[in-house]
């Protein structure tokens, strides 16, 4: 199982941080350790690592070998919501050196997923809105139509720069509103109006 991740895909997202406009998408893997699932109880955090932003995410699970040119609602069998975390301080240092993102991007628990629910294709998605609570306050919404690489693109990406077989997941990038979480929070992930998924942060 693989984790691709898909970076400055929402144009609002992108100018909020002050990066550059991607001219295609920007990919990056976290570790399978990464994972961790919003079932309610507590997430433990990296401490004295810097501020840790919070970036939700629709998740694509796929579920068969994928080849060029296959489309989106022939190998995406499940969705879910998810967090993409980012140690942002230690981000900005390694940017500034050069280096890879990964002990960013990558560290234990920096990918929170809620529990996977059936893909209904392409469509259906583009007319709900995705959002992130936290301590009851609505802090990210956003719709896949804003997207500016759509899931046909970051798959065929995906699949053409590393390949995408059966159980692999791919965080599809965040709108605008990323920001910390610290210990105690509550955070909830909702699709429409139904909670996906809750957590807490140790």
């Amino acid at each position: 199982m693989n984790i691709f991740c898909i970076g400055r895909n929402y144009i609002n997202h992108v100018k909020e941080l002050k990066n550059a406009i991607p001219e295609r998408p920007i990919l990056f893997l976290k570790p399978s350790h990464a994972l961790v699932e919003a079932n309610g109880e507590a997430i433990s955090l990296p401490k004295n690592e810097g501020t840790i932003h919070h970036e939700i995410e629709v998740v694509l699970k796929i579920d068969k070998e994928v080849k060029l040119g296959d489309s989106v609602n022939d190998v995406v069998g499940q969705m879910a919501l998810g967090l993409d975390l980012t140690l942002r301080d230690v981000q900005t240092e390694l940017k500034k050196q050069g280096h890879p993102w990964l002990r960013a991007k990558g560290f234990k628990n920096s990918a929170i997923v809620t529990p996977f629910w059936e893909f209904n294709g392409v469509e259906k998605c583009k007319e709900i809105e995705f959002s992130f609570v936290k301590n009851g306050e609505l802090i990210q919404k956003g719709q896949i139509a804003d997207m500016m690489f759509d899931f046909q693109a970051i798959i065929d990406d995906c699949v053409n720069c590393f390949g995408l077989g059966q159980g692999d997941l791919i965080y599809t990038g965040t709108p605008e509103g990323v920001g910390p979480l610290h210990s105690g929070d509550f955070c909830q992930l909702f699709w429409g109006k139904e909670e996906k998924g809750q957590f807490y942060v140790e």
